[in-house]
Formats: C-alpha cells, sequence, structure tokens
C-alpha cells in the first residue's frame, strides 16, 4: 500500500495545480475562489458556498488518485510549506499517520491509554 505523507516540517498541503490534477483523476467538480488578499486560491465542491469548501487535507493519504498526482508531479505537487513523498507499507497493516509540527511519518495502530 502507497501512502503519502509530509518528510518535512510544516505539515501537510497540495499545490493548487495539484488540486486541480487531483479533481480530474478523483472524478471531482471543483469550483475555484481567489486570489483572496493573501494569494491563496480556494476550492468548492460542485458551487460556491461554506457547505462545500474542499481542503486537500480531507484526501485520505492512501488516496490512489492522491497517490498518482505525487509521483507524476514530484516537487511540483507540493505547497510552499510541505516536502510530499510516497511511502510504502505492507497491505495488512493497521497504520496512521503521527506527526511533530508538521514533520510525518506511518506509524502501526496500538492501543493507549492516558
Amino acid at each position: 500500500m502507497k501512502v503519502v505523507i509530509n518528510s518535512d516540517y510544516g505539515g501537510f498541503g497540495l499545490s493548487e495545480e495539484a488540486i486541480r490534477r487531483y479533481a480530474i483523476k478523483a472524478g471531482l467538480k471543483l469550483i475555484e475562489s481567489g486570489p483572496d488578499k493573501y494569494g491563496f486560491t480556494h476550492f468548492y465542491r460542485n458551487e460556491l458556498g461554506e457547505d462545500n469548501y474542499f481542503t486537500d487535507r480531507d484526501i485520505p493519504r492512501d488516496d490512489e488518485s492522491l497517490v498518482a498526482v505525487i509521483e507524476e508531479m514530484g516537487e511540483e505537487s507540493w505547497s510552499r510549506y510541505s516536502e510530499l513523498k510516497v511511502v510504502e507499507i505492507p497491505n495488512d497493516v493497521n497504520w496512521c499517520i503521527e506527526e511533530h509540527d508538521g514533520l510525518e511519518w506511518v506509524a502501526e495502530r496500538h492501543r493507549k491509554w492516558y
């Protein structure tokens, strides 16, 4: 199984072009708004409206379309604060993504008590 992680401090994020390519591969209709006063373009599913806001952080990290975009675009898929890479893990692992200050790794889930 392939999983996308952010391999540097800063946090996961896709470039605007990567979001556009992801939408095409995943069969999503996204509407763009912006850039806003900070230079960011915002994306919405099907039509403008807060209920339809689309964020790359909602994409499952093992999504085949996401993995394909990262592998095809390389550095061009990264947002200004990310450095994305694809990690391969065994299919039978119950996994999660853990992070520290945006630097991520794939970990096997286990039980915790606090």
